[in-house]
């Protein structure tokens, strides 16, 4: 008769395969943040995260549901990271901007870089009401509310001018780095953001 052997204390159980609509939240982000929203059909996302369409009309409604959940999740991870620069420079939020910023400078010039996702999808859906226009809105509305908040805070004194020449250094970051990649102006976006601020202090 065979000898059962006892599993170890320390044994773990084999992980889980991700679930259907796990796999095809992470397809889909991959493939609308480098190929674009439009550009990427629900057959191609099926087939990438080998899953059927029906398990996919299962957990989304539509394909532009799935885009918003995508740019709900790309909202998320963009707000880490800004949050993740704010905690390490309290108090202080010309550190915790250019914190951000010299992150941003160093991502927009790696290879694979594709911009914001939420700013290529407003420019993806220009009509008002979409579900993947509304979320990278929402989005861009809070961004432009945070920085004029630091910009008082940081003593402006015209914190909505700085507020949104900042706004527009980092859109022009996300969308330059798509053009130039490495060498590109998008490195330099924390350098010119301290120059814009020591000029609005200034003044």
């Amino acid at each position: 008769m065979a000898t059962k052997i006892p599993l170890s204390s320390s044994a773990k159980p084999a992980a889980k395969p991700p679930l259907a609509a796990e796999r095809i939240r992470k397809t889909a982000r991959e493939m609308f943040y480098r190929d674009g929203i439009r550009a990427v059909g629900v057959d191609a996302i099926v087939t990438q995260a080998g899953v059927t369409k029906p398990s996919l009309y299962r957990s989304f409604s539509s394909k532009d549901e799935l885009a918003a959940t995508y740019l709900r999740d790309y909202d998320a991870e963009f707000w880490a990271r800004f949050d993740a620069a704010c905690a390490a420079h309290p108090g202080d939020p010309r550190g915790q901007l250019l914190d951000y910023l010299s992150g941003l400078g160093s991502r927009a010039v790696q290879n694979g870089y594709r911009g914001c996702g939420l700013t290529n999808a407003a420019v993806e859906y220009p009509e008002a009401g979409h579900p993947a226009r509304v979320v990278a809105v929402a989005h861009k509305q809070e961004l432009r509310r945070r920085l004029n908040a630091m910009a008082a805070e940081m003593g402006a004194s015209d914190p909505e001018a700085l507020a949104d020449g900042l706004l527009l250094l980092i859109e022009g970051a996300f969308v330059s780095s798509q053009l130039f990649g490495a060498g590109g102006p998008a490195g330099r976006v924390a350098d010119m953001a301290e120059k814009l601020i020591r000029i609005h202090l200034a003044g």
